[in-house]
């Protein structure tokens, strides 16, 4: 993973901006459905930290829940989705790779919620796949 402990993002718009800070404990492309249709893309990008090293710097994202014990993070201004929190994953937040000001940063190391994946998605990147998630 990259050397680099603190990272600076935010919405489309710059209503609402972030700082991570700490390790991050993976990236992924997630291809589940819900992610799809939140998105409005084939997949989203993810990386994953301890809820403890994100901090809004300016702003308050609106929150919802999405499912049952998942809460995901938005801009009330522009809509850009920001983050995901599950019930199932306590004290870790996923956040939208491409809210990075560098995105390049945190390149996908793998490929989640695969059974979802669209049919005409084709991509050849040769990174682990995973049905699911990547957590048994």
């Amino acid at each position: 993973m990259d050397q680099q402990t603190a990272w600076a993002g935010g919405c489309y718009c710059g209503a609402v901006r972030y700082e991570v800070r700490g390790p991050v404990a993976g990236t992924t492309l997630c291809h589940c459905e819900s992610c799809r249709s939140i998105a409005g893309a084939p997949c989203v990008a993810w990386f994953t930290v301890p809820l403890s090293g994100l901090h809004y710097t300016q702003g308050t994202p609106q929150r919802f829940e999405s499912s049952p014990g998942v809460t995901r993070c938005f801009c009330g201004r522009c809509g850009a989705h920001l983050s995901y929190e599950s019930a199932s994953g306590p004290g870790y937040i996923d956040i939208t790779t491409c809210s990075l000001d560098d995105p390049e940063a945190l390149p996908p190391q793998d490929h989640t919620q695969v059974e979802d994946q669209l049919g005409w998605l084709h991509l050849g990147d040769g990174l682990p796949r995973y049905p699911r998630s990547r957590i048994p």
